[in-house]
């Protein structure tokens, strides 16, 4: 039986003849597919302001921290629970990325930590949408505007997720940074979109997404009237998304609804099967909120017959991969040493690292796949 992969990408003949045109074309960088799946884009959101493509999340959370003028002498909060690129965008800048430890339930930001690591260097926080569930939104904005702080949500987990009734990317944040990476809920191979209703804002992101050239390249070269002349105004970055990974993201952005009402009914599933075993079920977006399930994180509990490292390998040679999602960032060398970090100023994710297991969870896994999750965590923990 083949090894079933932790994570596979949804891609259907539509994607491949959206590439396949966009190649036909001639235009490959970014140009008219780009354009236009910005625009679809701020349309799902169903939000008036404005999108800007870009080669992946870990570029949009440095355009967007670019933009609000984080640098040397700033801080950002961020929480440990989350991957290396939302401290590191930060870091880019000279800024300081400040750890906060999470909620227990959730294993999103705890904002009670939060608030105790407000000072007057503080000038935004970062939260993550951990796993596709979002910060309850209410309780964030009263929280940015209690400290003054920007707020730049690190949504590449969740989309599309309903936050309080609205759709993460329009609550009028600062900025919203969604992640088209290979593994996400739609994908553009690499790639990622940056959601502002700040005009200014917007405007630098673009020009720092392509060296600090005031001019796209769209625009220097499809015009018919001579367009070569541009002036740099920065030192910006490379930072655009193709038209052919923008035409692949308008076929899944079309396709959003299908896929992530697959992976609902996959966590389904997976709770029916595994609500009797010795595990903490991941949480669930409460009412008026959903969860977009790109991961689906089993916690292991005290009486379960294995830790959560023989788990991982008793799985695999099972055939189904898993991971880990995430080592919090206080744990990696880099940010341990940088900011002189130990475990104890992180209690829960200290605790929580150490039984968590995510399982696959993607909208192509086919049934008779799911059952061969479901059989082997039964089989090791039931």
């Amino acid at each position: 039986m083949d090894f079933l992969p932790f994570a596979r990408p949804d891609i259907t003949e539509a994607e491949i003849e959206a590439v396949a045109t966009a190649m036909r074309s001639g235009w490959l960088t970014t140009g008219q597919n780009a354009a236009a799946f910005e625009k679809e884009f701020m349309a799902f959101v169903g939000v008036d302001a404005h999108a800007v493509a870009v080669n992946s999340a870990t570029a949009g959370l440095h355009l967007a921290f670019e933009a609000l003028g984080v640098g040397p002498g700033t801080e950002v909060l961020v929480p440990t629970w989350t991957f290396t690129s939302t401290a590191e965008a930060v870091h880019y800048l000279g800024g300081d990325p400040v750890l906060v430890d999470v909620d227990e339930h959730t294993l999103c930001i705890d904002l009670e930590d939060a608030a105790r690591k407000v000072t007057p260097r503080t000038v935004a926080i970062a939260p993550v949408h951990y796993a596709g569930l979002g910060v309850p939104d209410g309780a964030l904005s009263d929280f940015a505007r209690t400290h003054n702080l920007a707020v730049i949500e690190d949504a590449a987990h969740a989309f599309p997720t309903l936050n309080e009734g609205t759709l993460i990317g329009a609550h009028g944040h600062e900025a919203t940074v969604y992640s088209f990476y290979a593994t996400k809920t739609m994908t553009t191979g690499e790639g990622g979109m940056i959601v502002t209703p700040d005009a200014e804002l917007a405007a630098r992101m673009r020009t720092m997404r392509l060296h600090g050239i005031n001019k796209d390249v769209f625009d220097r070269y499809s015009s018919t009237k001579p367009s070569w002349q541009y002036d740099v105004v920065a030192a910006g970055y490379k930072y655009n998304l193709t038209d052919t990974a923008a035409a692949m993201g308008r076929v899944q952005l079309e396709r959003t609804p299908e896929m992530v009402a697959r992976r609902n009914a996959i966590a389904e599933r997976y709770d029916a099967a595994f609500a009797d075993l010795p595990v903490t079920l991941p949480a669930h977006a409460p009412a008026g909120s959903s969860h977009a399930w790109h991961l689906y994180n089993l916690r292991l509990t005290s009486d379960a017959p294995v830790g959560r490292d023989r788990f991982i390998e008793l799985m695999a040679e099972a055939g189904v991969g898993t991971s880990v999602h995430f080592i919090p960032l206080h744990l990696l060398t880099f940010w341990r040493d940088t900011y002189k970090l130990s475990e104890s100023d992180f209690p829960v994710a200290s605790a929580e690292f150490l039984r968590t297991c995510s399982l696959p969870i993607f909208s192509a896994m086919t049934d008779e796949e799911i059952g061969r999750v479901v059989s082997a965590v039964r089989a090791i923990l039931g």
